[in-house]
């Protein structure tokens, strides 16, 4: 490739801003695109697409024989993998090593948020009431981490720092080693019975989707948390908003749901236990995104592997 070759930047808000830092950088034939209709006027002898969202159909047109690298502007690739319109000979990547520190960060500032209780401080200070009270420490308690990737790893190095327990279950195993316990996909139940907290950052796949479902919620300690920054399906929703109208789980923290937004008649916004938050947890700034994706291009460029490639078979 070299830099006269066309790339197609599709996302619903901001192409035109990663389009012009890569003019920047001296790439000469990029083209920004916001919509379905720019997107198919675009799509002609475009060799590299760079996406979010993209209206997927339009790659089984004539238009879209010059593909040949889609580039996702995100970490999950399960609407690619869901789609039958994208060649096989089409090499996928997505964003990896990005968002360990932002999506730790997230799921210990939301942690502290319960085990410390804070809503009861900042409660008790809007009544000027001064009421010491006994908060819990995460110091000793055990968590559980699905997905043992970079994210996952990024948790664990946190969950350190607070001298966790650390449990984790993966699909390869081949990040066992990182773990004090390690459980693979069969072993659900095993994993869950004893933990404290229980992180999901797994990828959707088919084998992924649901695997939390009643079941495994009732395997967990009724004082324990949830945490979902992975993807909303990875969750029985109305299994679990049954068992949280039981009582069962302290919290579950969730920032990725089934459908989004998440509807106002949706019954996870009023149960006391739910922690709400708009798919947050994993910012991804023009900045990082933009350098990641120049790498990338750079790596295209000189023939070298790509970062970030997925394997189609295992969907991630």
């Amino acid at each position: 490739m070299n830099k006269a070759a066309k790339i197609l930047i599709y996302t619903p808000s901001d192409a035109s801003t990663y389009a012009d830092m890569l003019k920047e950088k001296g790439f000469t034939n990029v083209h920004a695109a916001t919509t379905s209709e720019e997107a198919e006027a675009n799509l002609p002898e475009t060799e590299i697409l760079m996406q979010w969202k993209f209206p997927l159909h339009l790659l089984e047109r004539p238009e879209a024989s010059s593909v040949k690298w889609v580039q996702s502007l995100g970490a999950g690739v399960d609407d690619l993998m869901r789609s039958t319109s994208i060649r096989e000979d089409i090499v996928i990547t997505r964003v990896v090593d990005q968002f360990g520190g932002p999506m730790s960060e997230y799921v210990f500032a939301q942690l502290l948020y319960v085990y410390q209780d804070i809503a009861r401080s900042q409660a008790a200070q809007k009544e000027r009431s001064w009421q010491p009270f006994l908060t819990q420490l995460l110091q000793g308690q055990t968590i559980g981490i699905a997905g043992l990737g970079s994210i996952g790893k990024e948790v664990i190095r946190k969950a350190r720092a607070f001298d966790m327990q650390v449990y984790g279950l993966s699909y390869s195993g081949k990040e066992a080693h990182l773990v004090d316990r390690h459980f693979g996909p069969n072993e659900w139940h095993d994993f869950v019975k004893d933990l404290d907290v229980l992180v999901l950052i797994l990828p959707l796949t088919e084998q992924t989707r649901h695997a939390v479902n009643r079941d495994v919620l009732l395997a967990m300690k009724p004082s324990a948390c949830l945490v979902n920054i992975g993807r909303g399906s990875l969750i029985a929703e109305e299994e679990l908003i049954d068992v949280l109208r039981s009582g069962h789980l302290r919290a579950a923290i969730l920032d990725v749901f089934e459908q989004e937004p998440l509807p106002a008649d949706n019954p996870l916004w009023t149960l006391p236990q739910a922690y709400i938050t708009p798919h947050m947890s994993g910012p991804s700034t023009q900045e990082r995104l933009g350098q990641y994706l120049l790498a990338n291009l750079r790596r295209y460029g000189k023939g070298e592997p790509l970062t970030g490639v997925v394997d189609r078979k295992a969907g991630y």
